[in-house]
Formats: structure tokens, C-alpha cells, sequence
């Protein structure tokens, strides 16, 4: 039989696309779209009005393909290799621009080069996967490698522990290996370790389970076939170290009180603002535990290495901060954002936009405005890597306690058990909340 003609062939190509359930294209060597699936058009917001068009003016409203614009094109690099490629691309959707994986595949009708290119896409849950959608969107290789990172991580049932300076977008990554995971349709229950005092940490963690009290589930019950997301890890209380431990290494817990042993169904991900490897190193936080938390790690960079991606985040920030809105950033707005070190990242960069938008007037931002937003940030910047001061999670804590007593009724001794604390603790931590609520005053109305 001989090989069919290209017209045959690709009318064949184009009836067998509308079987793949994932959006496919089909182009020539010369970036034309000859067929597109409904799944592509479904997705992407585009019709059967692409035919013809050239791929890298769909996706990227380009006038030139990807590799003359400073993106890896697999066009260029099948035609090079004559094998598959895969890469990682910021595409407009009609959410927007999304990541989206691609993975291209040359097909031949015949001796010679390939005619036609195949190109599945594959959409990373990015940009609706948590509370900072901006967060995650970036061209630079170094935020590249973390979209491919994370896209892995999400296919993994292993630990995750997500580190970097705040403001870098631990939480969101945490949501995005959640959202990208088997445990996708279950719950993802957030654990804030420096906001809660030890012992009401304890109580919500593995639930109560002593006799008398009535018996509540936890949020490690929670979070059945899920995922457990621990932020800030490294103001977990010591005391729970060991709990911890046994829940990743066996999947196993007891409740407050209780001697029966149960089975969680969860997975574990940490994000930490300080570099606890050195701690394991000066012994200051526990080998075991870091090493099982940290099965798979990463370090997220900071704004500063991430080069012209904060112009990207910038406009996207923008759009949020002013909904229906359309700004632009002149020359040198844009020049003043590229030269600042960002020493707070997306919160500081969320912040000066907030200002800079009071002090424009029209629609575009100029860099005197911006230069003024940037100079009204008097603070000095945080240390690589610090988090949270002591006294504020002290404050927290209290304020989560005295919040909790609220709502728990009893004399304070039935109180201070029903909350897993000391009475004594109560006492001090009420005491702390009253010295506090005094300090700054009566609210003002």
C-alpha cells in the first residue's frame, strides 16, 4: 500500500484529532494551523477561525515566532532534532494567559522532513488554583523550572516542603500540587502553625478524644484524601514534632485524649520562610522530621532573579486592583520596577501598585508616580529567608485563644480543658490579649 497523498493524509489527521479528548493542533512547517479539535477550540476560546492562521499569532499575539521572541520554540527544535519536544509556554486563553505544557510531535507522509507538527496542549492549573493568581505567572527560566517542578510534584504522592523568602508565592504553589494532584476533588486543609498557641493547635490538629468532653474530629479528619498544607512549619510547637512524624511516616494519629489509633489519608505539603536545612545543621530543629518533609523541595525565587517577570506580574496585579479598568506603565515606570531589589516581593510589589494607582491620574502610569510609590517604602527590608517575630506570633496566639474562649463555655478550669491548655496558660494568655487590646487602644469607629 502506498503511503497517502498530504491532502488524504491530512484529512485523516484532522478526523482522528476530534477523537483525542486533550486539545490537539495540527500544523505545517510554516506555523500555519491547518486543524485544530474541539477540545483546543473549547478550552482556548478559539473557533475554526484559526485555520490558516499562523500558531504563534493564536497563542502569543506574536508577529514572530516564539524563538524570535526569547521563547524556546518546538517547532524550530523538532525540525532540529526530528524527534518530540516538550516546553513550557504562557498562553491567552479566554481566562486570560495561562501556563500551558506542550508537547509537539513531527509527522512524516512520507521520506524526507516532516510536513505537518502535532501539538497536544496541556493547561497547568495556575492561574484559578488559589488566593494570589498573579502570583504564579512569569517567562523567566528561573519561575520556567518552578512550573515544571510543580506540574511534577502534582503527578507525586510524596511530602512536599515548599521554602522562600515571604512573599514569594509558597501558598499558592502549595495549591497549584494540590490542584494538579489525584486528591484534587478533596479537600485542601491549611494549618497556620504560628497563628494558634500549642495546646488549641494540638485540639484542632488531631481533633479531641478525651472522656467526658464531646469528641470532635480534627483537621487531619478534615483532609481525608486530600492534602494537608502546613504553613510557616517551622513554629510548629516541639511538643508536636513526634505526632507529626508518626502521621508522615505511618499515616497514623491519635485524638486528644484518646488512646485509639486512627488512619489519615492525607498529604503532606510545608512551606517555610527560613532555610531549615541550616537548622537541621545546628540542630536547632529535628533531622527526621526535616528529611521526611522535604522528600520533595523547593526554593522558590525571590522577585529579584526573576528578572522582566515583574512586568508581567505588574499588569496582571493591575487588572486586579482596578477591574475594568485598562493601565499602562510607561518606559519608565517599567525601568524603575526592573531596577528595584524587592526586598518584600509580590506583597511589596502588590503594595506599590495599590499607591501608584492614587497617584495617577488617566490611564497611564508615569515613572515619576512610580518613582514616588517606591520611595514610600521607608522600611528596611527583611532578612533573606526570616519569618514572622515572636511577639507577633505570641499575639496571634493569644488573640486565637481569647477568640476560642469565646465560644467555649464552663469556668475556666473547664475551659482550659476543653481547649487542651493549662489553666495556668489560659490565664497567661488571656493576660497577654487584655495587655495587648490595651496598647492599642479602643477601635475607632
Amino acid at each position: 500500500m502506498t503511503p497517502p497523498t498530504p491532502p488524504d493524509a491530512l484529512d485523516l489527521l484532522a478526523t482522528w484529532l476530534e477523537t483525542l479528548p486533550q486539545p490537539h493542533v495540527l500544523f505545517d512547517a510554516q506555523y500555519r494551523i491547518v486543524a485544530a479539535n474541539s477540545a483546543y477550540q473549547q478550552v482556548f476560546g478559539q473557533d475554526a477561525s484559526v485555520l490558516g492562521r499562523t500558531c504563534y499569532a493564536v497563542s502569543h499575539r506574536s508577529s514572530v515566532p516564539c524563538d524570535q521572541a526569547g521563547e524556546a520554540c518546538p517547532l524550530a527544535r523538532a525540525q532540529y532534532s526530528g524527534q518530540s519536544e516538550r516546553v513550557l509556554h504562557l498562553h491567552h486563553t479566554q481566562r486570560g494567559q495561562e501556563h500551558v505544557a506542550i508537547t509537539l510531535q513531527p509527522l512524516r507522509t512520507g521520506a524526507g522532513p516532516a510536513q505537518y507538527f502535532l501539538e497536544k496542549m496541556e493547561l497547568l492549573p495556575l492561574g484559578a488554583a488559589g488566593p494570589q493568581p498573579a502570583a504564579l505567572l512569569g517567562r523567566s527560566p528561573a519561575f520556567q523550572a518552578v512550573v515544571e517542578w510543580l506540574a511534577r510534584a502534582g503527578r507525586s504522592t510524596a511530602s512536599v516542603l515548599l521554602q522562600g523568602e515571604p512573599g514569594t508565592g509558597k501558598t499558592l504553589a502549595a495549591h497549584v500540587v494540590h490542584a494538579a494532584s489525584a486528591r484534587a476533588e478533596r479537600p485542601l486543609v491549611v494549618v497556620d502553625c504560628a497563628a494558634l498557641p500549642e495546646g488549641l493547635l494540638e485540639l484542632e490538629l488531631f481533633g479531641q478524644g478525651r472522656t467526658g468532653v464531646p469528641a470532635r474530629p480534627g483537621w487531619v479528619e478534615a483532609a481525608q484524601g486530600g492534602s494537608l498544607l502546613f504553613k510557616a512549619i517551622e513554629h510548629l510547637p516541639a511538643s508536636l514534632h513526634p505526632r507529626l512524624l508518626q502521621l508522615l511516616d505511618g499515616g497514623t494519629y491519635r485524638r486528644v485524649g484518646s488512646s485509639e489509633l486512627r488512619q489519615a489519608d492525607v498529604r503532606i505539603v510545608a512551606t517555610t520562610s527560613i532555610d531549615l536545612r541550616s537548622q537541621v545543621q545546628a540542630q536547632q530543629w529535628p533531622a527526621a522530621l526535616y528529611y521526611r518533609l522535604s522528600a520533595l523541595p523547593l526554593l522558590l525565587p525571590p522577585l529579584r532573579e526573576r528578572g522582566a517577570d515583574v512586568l508581567l506580574l505588574a499588569d496582571g496585579l493591575l487588572q486586579r486592583l482596578a477591574p475594568g479598568h485598562t493601565y499602562t506603565l510607561c518606559a519608565a515606570a517599567q525601568q524603575a520596577l526592573l531596577r528595584h531589589p524587592w526586598p518584600g516581593n509580590l506583597h511589596e510589589l502588590r503594595n506599590v501598585l495599590q499607591r501608584v494607582l492614587l497617584l495617577t491620574e488617566g490611564r497611564s502610569i508615569s515613572g515619576p508616580a512610580m518613582a514616588q510609590a517606591l520611595a514610600l517604602d521607608a522600611a528596611p527590608p527583611p532578612p533573606p529567608l526570616a519569618g514572622p517575630s515572636r511577639a507577633s506570633v505570641r499575639s496571634r496566639q493569644a488573640q486565637a485563644l481569647h477568640q476560642a474562649v469565646q465560644h467555649t463555655s464552663g469556668t475556666r478550669q473547664e475551659q482550659a480543658r476543653a481547649l487542651g491548655v493549662s489553666e495556668r496558660t489560659l490565664y497567661r494568655r488571656l493576660r497577654d490579649w487584655e495587655k495587648n487590646a490595651a496598647a492599642k487602644g479602643p477601635a475607632q469607629g
